[in-house]
């Protein structure tokens, strides 16, 4: 059984090992821009984050208390400019499904559990970036996830 749940600080450890999964299959795709070997945060960002009113973090986890996924968000308020409708959106800043249990639907119950929080909150829309290459994309549009913009680069070196 799978039970998602916000996160708590004795599930830092668990969800930095996740982190490192996150990176690594970030720097197989983009080796000129992410370090193998590193997190996104460490111990005391993600005590942060926990302790942010701005931030929702969620695990999921088995009966075990086994963390199997997590999704950290953040609440932002739009508009970024002056000619914007003002609005609440929820952004998905990470999102990992351990990979030896990826197929048993924790990314959906995740998922779904961040849009009927979101909901809650009365938020307008989930937003988030995945990088081409990234698989997550396929999984993202069977969410019902469209792309909303899109970032161009053009690398120099």
């Amino acid at each position: 059984m799978i039970i998602i749940r916000n996160a708590e600080e004795k599930d830092i450890n668990q969800i930095i090992v996740l982190l490192k999964e996150v990176l690594e299959l970030h720097a197989k795709i983009r080796p000129d821009i992410f370090i193998s070997g590193t997190t996104k945060y460490n111990y005391d960002d993600l005590k942060n984050i926990l302790n942010d009113d701005k931030r929702h973090s969620y695990v999921a986890a088995d009966e075990n208390d086994n963390i199997l996924g997590y999704a950290l968000c953040v609440l932002k308020e739009q508009p970024f400019s002056n000619n914007m409708v003002q609005f609440k959106s929820m952004y998905i800043d990470d999102l990992c499904v351990d990979e030896k249990t990826r197929g048993q639907n924790i990314g959906t119950l995740l998922f779904e559990y961040v849009k009927k929080e979101a909901i809650k909150l009365g938020c307008y829309e989930i937003t988030l970036n995945v990088w081409e290459g990234n698989n997550a994309k396929a999984f993202y549009s069977k969410m019902g996830m469209v792309p909303k913009s899109t970032t161009m680069e053009l690398i120099l070196k």
